[in-house]
């Protein structure tokens, strides 16, 4: 197999943008298929986030002290080295800037900036970790619970200090269970779901625990976490971090009382939504999930989207999880083989019927968890005016409304206003927050308010890198550097 750094210059079938349980997936059926295969990948090597540093032994022996589930760690052994064994050529270290709707891929790797083209492309990007816009987040010490996850699975690395862990969702007990467990100190918990939600949720529990063992698992992690942790809240909300130059406490509502937690160090999480910036890039329309809270690809049962030749599969297209980004994956692969004439359409039919079946099977228990850690509304529109909701650009909510009263109807004009959306992060950290407070401060539904314009290139790249572009030749018309969403006279 070729493990070259590079793409080839050659048109390749399908290039898929990540190595995640999508994209692995996706990968193994279209060569099994038969189509050459491309895949660009940003990390060093295979797995994604949640098979991070699966083939690294001394990772597996973290995993077995430090209580990552070692069955989904077998499972992603065995899907990464079916994807090792399968003839697609793997590129690590490549980051995607910018992606046309012809199939041109900008990227940039250990040897430079280059064009690459591909008659199918499928992004398994996977998700990214809510923003959680609360005052004092911009300090030193406040970081994802995700993030610490990571660099616990791929360095070996557990944070020193007492870490206080806020937020919602199934990772805010796994995370402190395994901060634990390698000998961190966890100075509290503090679950921010709204007691209304489990009320809304209730009707859907009884399928959503007969469609698998997650939810189990996730009340034996809470119920051991309430005799280990000396502060355990649930409820709570008015998150504010406290700190001068670095985290020194925090404080929260819970029960309508307020108290407060020395640490070093916050752990924020609020669930997770679609890395979008790429589909979105290429032109693809977008939806607003109200009960996900996030936007989400406009696409059929089997990825692709509303620009031919693209397709999205994984947490890039919802959030699902890694068991079900697998059969997402393969769906997609079997998508593109069909597109290019490769198998019939029912051909493609009968050999995605079991993984229909089993995303069928699921989706009581996604359902369940969307409705009981639906983020509470102070994360998505952060009521004090003072809260940063911009970091790159430092700009507030406060700022938000005072355009929005201006007459800004949505992200785009207010961007011109305040360069909220304009800083290296290319609005990743902000846009969902920032839609929320106008769509809110107009009287909007977040879905007329609308999403920020994602313009190239969307990963940082140099001048001289631009300059020095070599591969396919010049970028198509309609390609990458050029806005690919149509011009409506919104601004920048």
């Amino acid at each position: 197999m070729n493990l070259a750094s590079t793409p080839d210059d050659h048109l390749t079938d399908l290039a898929i943008i990540g190595a995640g349980p999508a994209g692995l997936a996706a990968a193994i059926t279209a060569r099994e298929i038969g189509l050459s295969v491309t895949v660009l990948d940003e990390q060093s090597a295979p797995g994604g986030q949640i098979y991070r540093a699966v083939e690294d032994a001394s990772g597996r022996a973290r995993a077995r002290g430090w209580a990552f589930n070692l069955h989904d760690y077998g499972v992603g052994s065995k899907l990464v080295a079916r994807f090792r064994s399968s003839g697609a050529q793997y590129c690590p270290g490549q980051s995607v800037f910018d992606i046309s709707a012809d199939g041109g891929i900008g990227v940039l790797g250990p040897a430079g900036a280059r064009w690459v083209e591909a008659r199918r492309v499928l992004i398994a990007t996977g998700a990214m970790e809510r923003p959680v816009p609360v005052p004092g987040w911009t300090l030193p010490g406040v970081i994802g619970a995700g993030a610490v996850q990571a660099t616990m699975k791929s360095a070996g690395m557990v944070p020193g200090g007492h870490a206080v862990i806020a937020g919602s969702g199934p990772l805010v007990y796994l995370v402190a269970h395994q901060l634990l467990i390698a000998g961190g100190s966890v100075a509290g918990v503090l679950d921010t779901t709204p007691h209304a939600n489990y009320r809304r949720a209730a009707p859907s529990l009884v399928r959503a625990a007969l469609s698998g063992n997650e939810v189990r698992r996730g009340l034996a992690w809470r119920r051991g976490l309430k005799k280990r942790v000396a502060v355990f809240r649930t409820g709570v909300d008015s998150l504010q971090i406290e700190g001068t130059d670095t985290v020194e406490a925090i404080s929260f509502k819970a029960g309508g009382r307020r108290e407060r937690i020395a640490c070093d160090m916050v752990l924020l999480h609020e669930g997770v939504v679609p890395s979008t910036q790429l589909a979105m890039a290429a032109g693809a329309e977008h939806d607003y999930d109200p009960l996900q809270a996030c936007w989400r690809p406009r696409m059929d049962d089997h990825g692709r989207t509303s620009v031919p030749g693209i397709l999205v599969a994984g947490d890039g297209a919802r959030i699902d999880g890694a068991e079900l980004a697998v059969e997402a994956g393969h769906l997609a692969a079997l998508a593109a083989a069909v597109d290019l004439d490769l198998i019939a359409p029912e051909e493609a039919a009968r050999q995605g019927a079991a993984a229909r079946a089993k995303i069928a099977r699921k989706a009581p228990l996604r359902r369940f968890l969307d409705m009981l850690y639906r983020p509470r509304d102070e994360v998505l529109a952060p009521p004090d005016d003072e809260t940063i909701v911009c970091r790159c650009e430092e700009v507030t909510a406060g700022e938000l409304r005072q355009v929005a009263a201006m007459g800004c109807p949505g992200p785009n004009q207010a961007k011109a206003f305040t360069r909220c959306g304009m800083g290296p992060c290319q609005g990743r950290m902000c846009g969902l927050a920032a839609a929320t407070i106008l769509a809110e401060a107009t009287g909007q539904s977040v879905a007329e308010t609308g999403h920020l314009r994602v313009r190239a290139p969307i990963k940082p790249i140099t001048v001289g890198e631009l300059a020095a572009l070599e591969g396919v030749g010049a970028p198509p018309e309609t390609g990458p550097l050029l806005p690919t969403a149509p011009d409506d006279g919104e601004g920048p």
